[in-house]
């Protein structure tokens, strides 16, 4: 399965997340990137508001990063790339909790994630990641561990 992902509407329902944080965007990444891995799943996360200049598709490690520009909404880019997938649309889940954008991808016959569900699967891969490597005797660094306990509030 692949999974486009409403990012601003995802963030708040993220244990140690904001979007009053600077990084928002980048934390949220990260840790799409780990899901990614551990899951072995493609994610396109997208994100509105993007400031004069730096909208437009990147390619962050395994996650496409969709930054829209102002004047149009992440919801509105999404409906356009279901419509972009066309029949394809079936293979993939939407992550939202906006209830008009779900409508656009059941019609389109995509899955359906509410926000709050998929931050848990989330966090669930972040333990699966840390399990993994604890399992294979890889020992986190004290910076690394400052890192994730600054990341995730703890």
């Amino acid at each position: 399965m692949k999974y486009l992902v409403d990012g601003h509407n995802l963030i708040p329902k993220m244990k140690g997340m904001s979007l009053q944080n600077v990084d928002d965007e980048l934390q949220l990444i990260e840790v799409l990137q780990v899901f990614c891995r551990v899951r072995r799943q493609a994610v396109e996360v997208f994100f509105d508001q993007a400031p004069p200049g730096m909208s437009g598709r990147r390619q962050v490690g395994v996650v496409v990063a969709h930054f829209v520009r102002q004047g149009r909404t992440a919801d509105e880019a999404i409906v356009a790339r279901l419509g972009q997938l066309g029949r394809s649309a079936q293979n993939w889940s939407v992550v939202t909790s906006d209830r008009q954008v779900q409508s656009e991808a059941r019609v389109r016959q995509a899955r359906v994630i509410p926000s709050e569900k998929f931050a848990a699967e989330l966090m669930e891969s972040l333990q699966q990641a840390q399990t993994s490597q604890s399992g294979n005797h890889d020992k986190m660094s004290e910076d690394e561990l400052n890192d994730w306990l600054k990341l995730f509030g703890g």
